[in-house]
């Protein structure tokens, strides 16, 4: 089933009207009813009773996103929000490990006592809890050095704020995060891919096709780095889409084809 992603829009946020200063578009755009004026929505195109939100020169209208840039901009919205929660994800490991930089000794021995009171348990379970690879590991983590594990700690803040800031500009639709998004993603692919040589798991697979994804789609969409016709084209694209474009280009149109004068 085909999603209308207008309408759905327009049931959660409200319609959004304007009333332009040219008379035939103008005209296009409003309707007399027994109920009172009505105006076309310029997101979903459905009249809506009652004054326009907005109102003078059809150039100063809200240039609101309709059909394929609506749908687009859910999935830049996705992309953000899951950017941002990576990102404080990464952040609390940072601080953890910072911490954990600066109290090793009581955290191993915190570690240790605990391992004691599990031992008997798992020895009950017939399992080796002082050889278990799991532990095993966590016991290497305490033999790191202190400024190692300060720089791991910084390296993941450093990554935290990337995805954070990220993710804000690209829920703020920024050009500039757009092509922050692609840069530092694609520079991570080789790590990943490298990961996978090391280790497969499907938690891995689905991060790199993720990530993948959200690269291409990005670079395609926004037209990036000259892609598609660059900036201008994608500019053009979502003004073509806008309602009120829609409207004014029809309005210009005499019936039988040609360019009508009083139009825009």
């Amino acid at each position: 089933m085909k999603i209308d992603w207008n309408r759905r829009t327009c049931a959660r946020r409200g319609h959004i009207t304007y009333a332009p200063a040219e008379d035939r578009l103008r005209e296009r755009l409003h309707a007399a009813t027994a109920l009172g004026d009505a105006w076309r929505c310029l997101r979903c195109g459905d009249f809506v009773l009652g004054a326009p939100h907005g109102s003078g020169p059809a150039a100063d209208a809200p240039l609101v996103p309709r059909g394929k840039a609506l749908r687009d901009l859910i999935v830049m919205r996705f992309i953000a929000a899951e950017r941002v929660v990576r990102g404080l994800f990464v952040l609390l490991a940072a601080v953890a490990v910072w911490r954990f930089s600066n109290s090793r000794a009581a955290v191993r021995k915190l570690f240790e006592a605990d391992l004691t009171v599990f031992r008997p348990v798992a020895r009950h379970f017939h399992y080796d809890l002082d050889h278990s690879p799991v532990v095993d590991s966590i016991r290497k983590t305490f033999e790191y050095r202190h400024s190692t594990l300060q720089i791991v700690a910084v390296a993941l803040a450093t990554y935290a704020i990337i995805e954070l800031v990220e993710g804000v500009g690209l829920w703020l639709l920024k050009r500039w995060a757009e092509y922050l998004a692609v840069v530092a993603t694609a520079a991570f692919l080789p790590l990943e891919i490298y990961e996978l040589t090391e280790k497969v798991s499907w938690l891995k697979i689905a991060t790199l096709v993720v990530n993948i994804l959200a690269v291409l789609y990005i670079l395609l969409s926004k037209r990036l780095f000259g892609l598609r016709g660059g900036r201008a084209a994608f500019e053009a694209e979502r003004h073509s889409a806008s309602l009120l474009e829609v409207e004014s280009a029809a309005g210009q149109l005499a019936p039988g084809g040609g360019r009508d004068g009083g139009g825009r």
